[in-house]
């Protein structure tokens, strides 16, 4: 039970590095988010417009 515990305990904080290095690559690489402009996710210029 104490391992699994101490599994659990690791898991956790390698989600949070993980969200934490997410975060910050989010916030330095990209185009700085303003209130109303659409969310664009890794899409290509070029690709087709559907909407």
């Amino acid at each position: 039970m104490k391992r699994i515990a101490i599994l659990a305990f690791y898991a956790v904080g390698a989600l949070a590095i993980a969200y934490l290095a997410l975060y910050a690559y989010a916030m330095f690489s990209g185009s700085p988010i303003v209130p109303g402009d659409p969310i664009h996710i890794f899409r290509k210029p070029d690709a087709p417009s559907y909407s």
